[in-house]
């Protein structure tokens, strides 16, 4: 006779992480740091952007419309492979997101629920319409606070600025050998 037992099976049980644990994270950062010449297009795109745009808000008198195009112009400029980079998100984020802004500004007002419901209506807006750019929750809150309840102020200066930076980076990111921009435009 055989002396040799079965092998039991061992059954895994699935541990379920507390909610301490999920909060440590699953991994380190494993983000590496891009090299000189990445660096230098990153630098000059970023910059060359923001100074365009900035000339725009000061002849204009429309500072405040400038911050979310600092946050699309890192994204832009130093991720351009994200998915948010695209042409069709940075637009489409940034003007649907203003449109949220204004009409919630004009049924609403200027409260912190109003503030609290742009964002969260651009989110999800966002979502469906599959044009996420995270800057552009920034702009719905710029609707509700600066737009005056004028539905033409996300063509002009929103659609404007996003325009712009998509030419910036047609222009800067393709003219470096080792990018190229865009992976899509629709």
């Amino acid at each position: 006779m055989n002396d040799i037992k079965p092998e039991k099976k061992i059954k895994k049980v699935k541990v379920e992480k507390t909610f301490l644990q999920k909060c440590a994270g699953q991994t380190r950062c494993k983000a590496v740091v891009p090299g000189a010449g990445y660096l230098l297009v990153s630098f000059l795109g970023s910059m060359g952007a923001i100074l365009a745009i900035a000339y725009l808000c000061i002849e204009a008198r429309l500072f405040a419309f400038i911050v979310p195009f600092g946050a699309s112009s890192v994204l832009v400029f130093g991720d351009h492979l994200s998915e948010f980079s695209q042409p069709r998100n940075l637009v489409a984020g940034h003007v649907l997101s203003a449109f949220v802004g204004v009409a919630v500004l004009n049924v609403l007002g200027f409260t912190c629920i109003s503030l609290a419901l742009a964002v969260g209506l651009s989110t999800v807006v966002m979502l469906i319409t599959r044009t996420m750019h995270p800057p552009a929750g920034a702009t719905s809150l710029l609707g509700v606070i600066s737009s005056n309840g004028s539905y033409l102020w996300p063509i002009i200066p929103i659609a404007s600025g996003a325009l712009i930076i998509v030419l910036i980076a047609l222009l800067v990111n393709n003219l470096d050998k080792r990018r190229s921009y865009p992976l899509y435009w629709y």
